[in-house]
């Protein structure tokens, strides 16, 4: 029998299989600081697809040093789905919304519900059976970040709100097909040939950015920009991705709950965000929801269809 083929009842807290996910959760804890630093002299356009162009040509070094098969036919369409979601649709979606006055600590929270969404796109395509339980706790927890959310936006919901919402759909989507890829190759060429596949895309329009929107280097600016390209973009897949592959979609998906909390704390340490009573209690209740959901009971059913037949 496959590993996909079993229920998996992980012991409690099963840091081992886990430590994947958690350092990828730990590099993307940063991406919202360093976003909001980048835009102290970049067009928020320029800071959301800048990074994943320069995120390509480490891809393509990467793969031509493995001389890497490229991806089957059968593949390019699911490829296509984890382009559109963590090459353009998170970097551009999340940049603007901080660029229309969200702060990187609000974000984060407001981006908390993206454990939920990737659990639910890890049914639909990596056919996973959370159980009950597992349900429960997840969304306790986006019961959590929502109201958190509410409560630091004084009960409305603002466009800022609306734009961070989709970019937790559209990376969710590509969390979840990038995770069902990651049974078939490494991890780290998943991501690798998503960015190399948008390059046509990505670069030139980079390049025409950089023209027409006069940014303004400063060194704060520059290692924003530079955490975003290598790190947020590049890296943090390798150690995601793999998670993935390891312990689930859903179940590694559930690991994000602990980045708001981790975020607020580098919003407080590099951009001075304020951090209060509210905000601890809310990290205490998130946590929590990442115990229970980590002792719950996901079925992996095995991988999904892919998007189209395999044509080999």
């Amino acid at each position: 029998m496959k590993d996909y083929d079993s229920a998996t009842d992980l012991p409690p807290i099963a840091l081992g299989p886990l430590a994947p996910a958690a350092l990828g959760v730990l590099i993307y804890s940063f991406t919202l600081p360093a976003t909001a630093a980048g835009l102290e002299g970049l067009d928020p356009y320029l800071v959301g697809v800048g990074r994943s162009a320069a995120a390509s040509l480490l891809a393509i070094a990467a793969l031509l040093a493995v001389r890497a098969r490229p991806p089957r036919r059968g593949q390019w369409a699911g490829f296509a789905v984890v382009g559109a979601g963590v090459v353009f649709g998170f970097p551009v979606l999340t940049t603007l919304a901080l660029d229309h006055g969200a702060s990187a600590a609000h974000s984060a929270v407001v981006v908390g519900l993206l454990p939920a969404a990737t659990a639910v796109f890890a049914v639909l395509r990596a056919g996973e059976r959370p159980s009950g339980a597992f349900w429960l706790a997840s969304g306790a927890g986006a019961v959590c970040v929502t109201g958190f959310a509410l409560v630091r936006g004084a009960g409305r919901v603002t466009p800022a709100d609306l734009l961070l919402v989709a970019a937790l759909l559209a990376v969710a989507a590509g969390y979840a097909e990038g995770g069902r890829l990651a049974h078939s190759m490494p991890g780290w060429q998943v991501i690798s040939w998503a960015l190399v596949l948008t390059a046509p895309i990505s670069v030139p329009v980079t390049l025409w950015l950089m023209a027409a929107t006069d940014p303004q280097w400063t060194v704060r600016t520059g290692l924003g920009f530079g955490y975003l390209a290598v790190f947020s973009a590049y890296l943090g897949f390798f150690a995601w991705y793999a998670g993935m592959a390891r312990v689930g979609i859903a179940r590694a998906g559930q690991v994000q709950l602990v980045q708001p909390v981790l975020t607020l704390l580098w919003s407080g340490i590099l951009l001075g965000e304020l951090i209060d009573a509210t905000t601890a209690l809310a990290a205490v209740a998130v946590l929590a929801c990442v115990a229970l959901t980590q002792r719950a009971r996901v079925r992996r059913a095995g991988p999904a269809a892919p998007l189209r037949d395999l044509a080999d």
